[in-house]
């Protein structure tokens, strides 16, 4: 289970993500498309899965402690289960769309 702390940090990466990537600036030119946000996501818990892949390698080497095995284990625990709930929340705002009457 993850940590309320391990939680808000994951959350504020995001919001420093998206500050940085400029979402939220609207329809200014320039601005990033959608698919590279969602892109730029997904590689981001991709690189959180590597990192605690390679704590559990190092770990089994004898080379890394157990608890920063399983912080990284945590945090990419976290950034999954974010992306699953924005996933189920596009698919909800899609069904919803897809409903409307034309």
């Amino acid at each position: 289970m993850a940590s309320p702390t391990i939680a808000a940090n994951a959350y504020a990466s995001l919001a420093r993500v998206l500050e940085n990537n400029g979402a939220g600036k609207g329809s200014e030119a320039g601005g990033q498309s959608f698919a590279s946000l969602l892109k730029d996501a997904v590689g981001s818990v991709m690189e959180s899965g590597r990192k605690s892949d390679a704590q559990t390698v190092a770990m089994a080497a004898g080379k890394a402690n157990v608890m920063d095995v399983v912080t990284a284990v945590a945090d990419t625990d976290v950034a999954v289960s974010t992306l699953v709930s924005v996933r189920d929340r596009v698919i909800a705002a899609y069904e919803d769309i897809m409903k409307m009457p034309i």
